[in-house]
C-alpha cells in the first residue's frame, strides 16, 4: 500500500492503539501532517481504559504541538460519512490492544507481527524497529520533504527511540538511515530522558532484581517485571548485567498484547540480537545491537503454540536450547575434519567489488551498512570491498582477490533489499557503494572443502576476531583449500548458486 492509495478518501482519522506510547504518537502525528498538508480533514485519537499521563508523553504532546484527541468507546466518529478513513496506527484494527470503532472504510499502517489479513489497504512491515520509520519512509517514498520540518523530526526520532530501548534495538538500516537524517531538538530528547521514568517504575524495578533465575552453566539470567515502559525493562537488564557471573540476560514482561523482552550481552559469544532473534523465532520478532537487543511476543502467536507453558518455563527452555545447540569455531584454531567435507568449486559467476582507497583517502574510517549491520573499517590500501549475489559485504584483501577473481570491463548491478551504504567518518558523507561497484568473476580456481551444518554454528573468522559469522543448520561451514585457517559460514541458497561440487 502506498499513502496516494489513501488521498481520496476524506475526512481521515488517525487512531493510535490504546494507552499510546510514543511511536504511536509519533507516526499518527505524521500521518496527521502529511494528509492536513494535502487539505484533508484529519483528527489524532486513541481510546481505551486510560488517558495519556505518563510525564514523557504528555510533554511530548505539549511541547510538540501535536493534536492527539481521546475519544470514548461506542463513539460515532464519522456520522454516516462513507467517504471517510479510519487509519490505525502502530497497531491493527481489530486487533486486542485497540479499541474498536465503526468504520465503512480501513487501513492499517504498522511495524507488529501480522495479525489482521482481511484488509486490502494495509502496510505491514514487521522488520523495522518502529511505526515511526514505516511512515517516514512511506512519506519519502510518496516525495514528502521534510528539510526543515523540526518538530515532525523530532516526533519521529523520538517514537524510533522509544521503541527500540534508545536505539539498542535497532536492527534495520531503514530505521537507522531514519534516525540519522531527520532534523531533531536533541536538547528536547535529553528532556524526556530525564523524565522517563516515575517513582512506580522505580519500584516495578526494584521488586523485579529481587526475583531472578540464573543458570550457572551457561551464565545467564531471566527476569520477570510487572508490565511497565520498555525502557524500564533496559534499565532492569543494564542492571542485572553489571553482576560479575552474569554475561547475558533476558528481562521480559506480559502485557495485554502479548510478551515484552529485552536482552544483554557481554561476552563476544553471543551477539544480544541474534538471541533475541532466537527467543522469539516462529512466535514474534527481535533484534537489535551486539550488546542491547530486545523483542516482542504477540499474544495471540504464543497462546497458538505455548498455550500451557507460562512465560518463565518458555524463556528458560529457549536460552537452553540457544547454549546447548550452539557450537563456535574459532578459526585460528580449527582444524577441518576433511572426510566429513566435500570439495567444491567456486562459479564463475558475476560479483562486485569496489576499489574504496580510489576515492576515499587511505587513513579514513567507514561504516558499511548492510541489511545484515554496519561494518567498521578503516581504509588502509590494501583490501578491497566484495558485494555478493544478495547485496552482503565483505572485506578482501587485494593479494587473494588478484588470486582469486578476474575483472570485468563493467559497472556491478544488484537487486538487494537495502542497498549498501558507505559513510565517509570525517565528513559525514553518505553514499550508495553499488555506484562504485565494478564487475569481477571467479578464475574458477578457487577451490573450498564443506558440509552441511547441522547445529547452529558461530564462526569467528581470522580477519575478525570479535564478531562472528553465525550459521544455522542448513547452512554450510567451508574451508578454503589454500588456507586452513580461511574458515567461514555461507547461507544455503547462496551457497548452491555459488559452488560445484567435484566429483
Amino acid at each position: 500500500m502506498k499513502l496516494s492509495d489513501l488521498q481520496n478518501y476524506n475526512p481521515i482519522i488517525i487512531q493510535c492503539h490504546d494507552n499510546p506510547d510514543a511511536d504511536a504518537i509519533a507516526s499518527a502525528f505524521a500521518l496527521y501532517i502529511y494528509f492536513s498538508e494535502l487539505g484533508k480533514q484529519v483528527r489524532m485519537i486513541y481510546s481505551g481504559r486510560l488517558k495519556v499521563q505518563k510525564s514523557n508523553l504528555t510533554l511530548f504532546l505539549k511541547e510538540l504541538h501535536i493534536p492527539l484527541e481521546y475519544v470514548a468507546e461506542g463513539t460515532d466518529l464519522f456520522h454516516h460519512e462513507k467517504a471517510g478513513l479510519l487509519l490505525t496506527t502502530d497497531c491493527q484494527y481489530g486487533a486486542g490492544n485497540v479499541t474498536k470503532f465503526d468504520a465503512e472504510n480501513i487501513a492499517i499502517i504498522d511495524h507488529h507481527q501480522v495479525e489482521i489479513t482481511n484488509l486490502s489497504l494495509c502496510e505491514i512491515r514487521s522488520n523495522y524497529g518502529s511505526c515511526s520509520t514505516v511512515v517516514w519512509h512511506m512519506m519519502k517514498e510518496a516525495g514528502y520533504d521534510f528539510s526543515k520540518k523540526v518538530e515532525l523530526g523530532t516526533a519521529l526520532y523520538y517514537g524510533l527511540f522509544s521503541d527500540t530501548n534508545q536505539f539498542s534495538e535497532i536492527r534495520n538500516p531503514v530505521d537507522m538511515d531514519m534516525r540519522d537524517s531527520v532534523d531533531c531538538m536533541m536538547q528536547f530528547i535529553s528532556e524526556l530522558k530525564n523524565c522517563n521514568i516515575s517513582l512506580k517504575e522505580l519500584e516495578i524495578a526494584g521488586i523485579a532484581l529481587i526475583r531472578y533465575i540464573f543458570n550457572d552453566k551457561h551464565q545467564y539470567a531471566i527476569i520477570r517485571s510487572q508490565p511497565c515502559d520498555p525502557n524500564v525493562l533496559g534499565l532492569i537488564s543494564d542492571l542485572v548485567l553489571q553482576v560479575d557471573q552474569v554475561k547475558t540476560c533476558v528481562v521480559y514482561n506480559e502485557l495485554e498484547d502479548g510478551i515484552k523482552l529485552s536482552v544483554r550481552s557481554c561476552t563476544k559469544e553471543v551477539k544480544a540480537s541474534e538471541l533475541a532473534a532466537y527467543l522469539t523465532k516462529d512466535v514474534g520478532s527481535g533484534g537489535g545491537h551486539l550488546e542491547k537487543a530486545g523483542g516482542f511476543i504477540p499474544k495471540g502467536l504464543y497462546q497458538k503454540h505455548y498455550q500451557t507453558l507460562h512465560a518463565e518455563a518458555f524463556f528458560s527452555s529457549r536460552m537452553n536450547e540457544y547454549f546447548d545447540n550452539t557450537e563456535i569455531i574459532y578459526a585460528k584454531d580449527y582444524v577441518a575434519d576433511y572426510t566429513a567435507m566435500k570439495k567444491y568449486q567456486k562459479k564463475q559467476l558475476p560479483l562486485g567489488y569496489v576499489e574504496i582507497d580510489q576515492f576515499i583517502p587511505i587513513g579514513t574510517p567507514i561504516m558499511i551498512r548492510t541489511l545484515e549491520g554496519d561494518l567498521d573499517l578503516v581504509v588502509d590500501g590494501d583490501f578491497y570491498i566484495m558485494i555478493g549475489i544478495k547485496g552482503d559485504v565483505y572485506p578482501i584483501r587485494k593479494e587473494r582477490f588478484h588470486s582469486s577473481y578476474r575483472h570485468l570491463d563493467r559497472k556491478h548491478e544488484v537487486n538487494a533489499e537495502y542497498p549498501p551504504t558507505i559513510k565517509n567518518q570525517i565528513t559525514g558523507k553518505t553514499e550508495s557503494i553499488i555506484s562504485y561497484a565494478k564487475s569481477c568473476v571467479s578464475t574458477g580456481k578457487t577451490y573450498i572443502y564443506a558440509k552441511e551444518l547441522s547445529l547452529q554454528t558461530k564462526v569467528f573468522t581470522a580477519w575478525d576476531l570479535e564478531k562472528y559469522m553465525l550459521g544455522r543448520p542448513g547452512d554450510f561451514i567451508a574451508v578454503r583449500c589454500d588456507d586452513e585457517q580461511d574458515v567461514y559460514i555461507v547461507e544455503r541458497d547462496i551457497f548452491f548458486k555459488s559452488y560445484d561440487e567435484i566429483e
